[in-house]
């Protein structure tokens, strides 16, 4: 593109724009670089208006899946829009929606019989949660509470920020919010610094009482154990991101705290909503997150790679047992009075029948997990530079964890914005990345290659050579 031009189009931009999660006082000023504009994508690239490729290191925000311009998801999306592109779902039904249905039943655990459509992650969880709450009442108990983990992330909406525990998003809006209880997040590399009787570096341990891999003496379960026996009553439902809290810099769970969760919400009798919309849809390993640990929860939200990046759609999973209490007559009015103009929209459905399709092809995993080794592999190797003070993975997804002081996990000053300006300087060698403060952030799509991987780290080691 001509430089006059871009430069209109990034000025027009500054002046009419408010982006999320941007300081605009700094987008507004270029700092730490001016304004990257998009304009076409393949595979794992994304291409700028100049024409510079970059290798889309986080699946343009943990949402393409398996490359930009899938021929088949291409496919399916054209094929739909010659026939209808939106239809509303109150009262009505199409072919996309109820294949979907059928498809996305056959891969999630057994127990789930039921499918809800909207469209968004945040979406998702609100209708988990306003659907266990409602169940409650229909069993005649008063459950108004949610139990969920500090630095968890469920999305921006109040209900999802109800439950959310990361304070820089959250704690603003606190006066607006429900009230939730809230246990110790799973963070162990934080949490042994904190603990003076665990020395460093971390090592995994198998605790007697929780018989958990997980430091700090498993305190983390243990709290979510003393809330539930104490309020398991007043409680309608348990939330978790299974296996990884992504959002407050890849958090990743100790082997066996996720069904030990679990079977605490069965033992005392507390709904279990998994959030799945980071982690489901390959991007562990396996289908789905719970799969790891064999959980089978009484909700499952999905979004963001169902539709392989494409369109908006999320999914609300349930059991029959949740479904048939709101089951009555029609002046009993049961019914589950919650629902979007987009609900179930016939593009994204077609989009997702073609993802759901690509992913029960055979060998697909055992492809993935090759791919998820040599991602290990290359951290592994990473995590020896003394400006690295934790690298946590969960298949595809990797938090870097960038410290001043690697003996004390020492944090940089934020003032100095250490992870903004790595990520900056990380296109100069055609990589998108995002930071979490300090926190390095890889969420890479299924068909990331290991020469794309090793470019990745590579780049990453320079900039921080460079620091």
């Amino acid at each position: 593109m001509d430089n006059k031009l871009k430069e209109k189009y990034v000025q027009l931009d500054k002046k009419n724009i408010w982006h999320p999660f941007t300081q605009m006082a700094d987008w507004v000023n270029d700092e730490p670089s001016k304004p990257l504009i998009i304009d076409k994508a393949k595979g794992a690239y994304l291409y700028d208006v100049d024409g510079k490729k970059y290798i889309d290191g986080i699946s343009s925000l943990w949402v393409n899946l398996l490359g930009h311009r899938n021929c088949l998801i291409d496919k399916a999306i054209k094929v739909q829009i010659n026939k209808v592109s939106h239809s509303t779902f109150l009262g009505l039904t199409h072919v996309p929606a109820i294949e979907l249905s059928e498809k996305v039943l056959n891969i999630l655990p057994k127990n789930i019989k039921k499918i809800f459509y909207s469209d968004n992650g945040s979406t998702a969880v609100e209708i988990a949660l306003k659907m266990a709450y409602q169940y409650w009442q229909f069993k005649k108990e008063k459950r108004t509470k949610i139990l969920s983990l500090k630095n968890a992330y469920h999305g921006d909406t109040i209900g999802a920020v109800s439950v959310g525990g990361t304070d820089l998003f959250h704690a603003k809006f606190k006066s607006l919010l429900f009230k939730s209880y809230f246990a110790m997040s799973p963070y162990c590399y934080r949490c042994n610094f904190r603990t003076k009787d665990i020395p460093f570096p971390l090592k995994v341990k198998d605790f007697k009482n929780h018989n958990l891999q997980i430091g700090c003496k498993g305190e983390c379960i243990k709290q979510v154990e003393e809330i539930l026996s104490k309020h398991s009553k007043q409680i309608a439902a348990a939330i978790i991101e299974p296996l990884n809290q992504a959002a407050s810099g890849m958090i990743i769970m100790p082997k066996g705290y996720l069904s030990e969760y679990a079977k605490l919400c069965k033992k005392y009798d507390v709904l279990l909503i998994c959030d799945e919309v980071a982690t489901g849809f390959g991007r562990t390993g396996k289908m789905f997150a719970v799969e790891h640990e064999n959980v089978h929860p009484d909700f499952i939200c999905l979004s963001k790679g169902i539709t392989g990046g494409y369109l908006p759609l999320a999914i609300t999973a349930t059991t029959n047992k949740i479904y048939n209490t709101f089951l009555g007559k029609y002046e009993e009015f049961k019914t589950f009075f919650h629902g979007h103009s987009y609900t179930a929209n016939p593009l994204a459905c077609a989009a997702a029948n073609a993802v759901v399709d690509i992913l029960t092809k055979d060998n697909i995993f055992q492809k993935i997990n090759i791919i998820i080794k040599h991602l290990e592999i290359e951290l592994k190797g990473l995590l020896e530079h003394n400006r690295i003070g934790n690298i946590r993975q969960c298949g595809l997804m990797a938090g870097i964890e960038i410290i001043e002081d690697k003996t004390t996990g020492k944090s940089y000053n934020c003032r100095l914005k250490i992870g903004a300006k790595v990520c900056t300087k990380m296109r100069e060698h055609g990589i998108i990345i995002r930071n979490l403060g300090d926190i390095l952030v890889l969420f890479l799509p299924l068909i990331i290659t290991k020469r794309e991987i090793s470019k990745i780290t590579r780049a990453i080691k320079i900039e921080l050579d460079e620091l």
